[in-house]
């Protein structure tokens, strides 16, 4: 591709590798279960998924931020559960430390995030605030070199399972003219009064980890706030732009693995004594899969290159993501179509991507909010 290089190749195969090989075979049972995996996730780690982006004197493997879509995107190729781990690890959660921590907080914590022994979650979602980040209820309080927070998250990867180390919590606290404004405070799962407990029942991603938090009169230092107090909105807003690479290659991903599925079914399954393939209406279908997959990946990589360069993106985040996630709804169920009756049982692998793809028009930016977006980009208010 025109975007990436030999090494960028060479990167894929090994992730590809890896997905087919130790993802793949569990997949459809950790599906089924609901299950998350530390074991799988630890092995991610091992091979150096987490903190792909990271210095390596962090323990990171020091690629660029294309290599890490990259990486998302293959392992969306066969499980959207796996990817959703390791984005919202990298994107949510170490990426705000880095970005914004100071070096205590930095050496602190980094080191230990890219080994596949612990994840940190990032706390924004709670019943009020989601899109409108400025409806957070939960509040955080100084009390002389603490924070005393209480307040509630919720649908919050990576924040209740046994390997969550804590989470980077938005809070409205008070500056010394009594006004409330967002700020970012770090807290460790092992700090009194904080509870996770793992939302179960969902449609999709069922084995990664989504958990609901609660705090109550958490107590924590006040040096665990990242960056400067009252900055918190402009942390997070930046945080989701970059965030907003991974959910596309999290589409763009999901959306070749279902198309490469229904390729193979469409070449495979006869009827009328002939592949379906060989049907107009087939190959056509196909022909746009392929075409939209083209479109989805390049606008994604063209952010990627705009990120690493340094240069303003968040209009082709919001556009990739956007795109992505939309063409992914569209080619699964392409795909289900093309399997026919077969594709809509759950032993079939086709069920799970139909069902995974739902999330990615809602999380970081739902399509409705990424067209205001992208309109804002244009200048109108």
């Amino acid at each position: 591709m025109i975007f990436t290089s030999e090494t960028h190749e060479n990167y894929r195969k090994k992730i590809r590798e890896f997905a087919e090989n130790v993802i793949k075979p569990e997949a459809e049972q950790l599906d089924r279960e609901e299950r998350f995996s530390p074991e799988l996730t630890k092995k991610m780690g091992e091979t150096g998924l987490l903190g792909i982006t990271l210095p390596k004197k962090y323990g990171g493997q020091e690629l660029d931020t294309l290599a890490y879509i990259i990486a998302v995107e293959e392992l969306s190729r066969v499980d959207a559960s796996q990817a959703a781990t390791v984005a919202a690890h990298n994107s949510l959660g170490i990426a705000p430390i880095y970005e914004y921590g100071n070096k205590e907080q930095k050496e602190e914590w980094l080191p230990k995030l890219t080994t596949g022994n612990h994840l940190w979650a990032f706390g924004l979602t709670e019943e009020t605030a989601g899109s409108d980040a400025r409806g957070t209820k939960t509040k955080a309080i100084r009390d002389g070199d603490h924070w005393i927070i209480n307040g509630t998250k919720r649908f919050i990867t990576n924040s209740s399972n046994e390997l969550t180390l804590g989470v980077t919590i938005q809070a409205m606290t008070t500056d010394e003219n009594g006004k409330e404004k967002l700020s970012a405070i770090l807290v460790e799962k092992k700090t009194q009064g904080f509870q996770s407990q793992r939302m179960t029942g969902k449609m999709m991603w069922r084995a990664s980890d989504t958990g609901r938090i609660k705090l109550e009169n958490c107590r924590v230092p006040y040096s665990n706030l990242l960056g400067k107090e009252g900055m918190g909105a402009r942390y997070m807003l930046k945080t989701l732009d970059a965030g907003r690479l991974s959910i596309a290659a999290m589409g763009v991903g999901l959306a070749q693995g279902a198309f490469e599925m229904a390729l193979t079914q469409a070449k495979k399954r006869h009827q009328f004594g002939q592949p379906i393939s060989k049907f107009q209406s087939i190959s056509f279908k196909l022909a746009d899969m392929d075409m939209k997959i083209e479109l989805a990946r390049n606008t994604l990589y063209k952010a990627c290159l705009l990120k690493d360069q340094g240069k303003s993106f968040a209009r082709e985040a919001a556009i990739a993501k956007l795109y992505a996630s939309e063409i992914a709804r569209e080619i699964a169920d392409e795909a289900v179509q093309i399997y026919g009756g077969s594709g809509l049982f759950k032993d079939n692998p086709v069920e799970r991507f139909y069902r995974d793809q739902r999330l990615l028009q809602i999380g970081e930016g739902t399509s409705e909010i990424l067209r205001f977006v992208i309109a804002r980009h244009m200048g109108i208010k």
